[in-house]
């Protein structure tokens, strides 16, 4: 009889607990419109790398040493070319300059990285204002990226994010602390 109770206990507990946690059956990723009409003019301007999600911990390890990362993103020299530099501020106080070019895929959201020829980049929008998350895919990695217009977003950003990235299979999750001041970004 015990064991019975315990049993239906259990089963109620489980039945509340998928309730509060529930994701959606297919959880929805709009991409954002990259087309040569749109593009680049939402995407240029400075970003702030926020949070990072990946089904392992291992796919988010280059960020692990990282206190926080601005970006500025440019029109390239050619109408479909993104021109992105970066300054990543190491956990260690090092200022660590990057830079790397996006390409439109025609006929596609895609963005691929020069020089990456496996790597793949998808935009998404993001409910936070002045956000939006990246999907990176490559060889061996696929990782979701927040990055918003502030350095702080409302923490509710954060939240939705790692719960929409947590129902797309996205278990290891890294906010990237953003403790020391930015570094300052190249102007060439």
């Amino acid at each position: 009889m015990f064991h019975r109770i315990w049993a239906a206990l259990l089963y109620l507990c489980g039945i509340l607990l998928n309730s509060i946690h529930r994701c959606p059956e297919r959880p929805q990723l709009t991409a954002l419109g990259v087309d040569e009409k749109e593009f680049p003019e939402p995407h240029l301007g400075r970003w702030y790398f926020i949070a990072g999600a990946a089904p392992t911990r291992q796919e988010l390890a280059t960020f692990e040493s990282v206190d926080n990362i601005v970006f500025n993103m440019a029109a390239g020299s050619a109408p479909t070319q993104l021109q992105l530099s970066a300054a990543v501020r190491t956990k260690n106080g090092f200022c660590v300059p990057r830079k790397w070019i996006y390409h439109l895929t025609e006929g596609s959201t895609d963005l691929s990285t020069e020089g990456r020829p496996d790597m793949k980049t998808e935009i998404f929008a993001s409910s936070c204002p002045g956000g939006i998350m990246l999907k990176e895919m490559g060889q061996g990695y696929q990782r979701f990226l927040l990055y918003n217009r502030s350095p702080h977003p409302p923490e509710t950003c954060v939240e939705e994010f790692q719960a929409l990235t947590s129902c797309l299979d996205s278990g290891a999750f890294l906010l990237i602390p953003r403790n020391q001041e930015a570094c300052e970004l190249s102007s060439d």
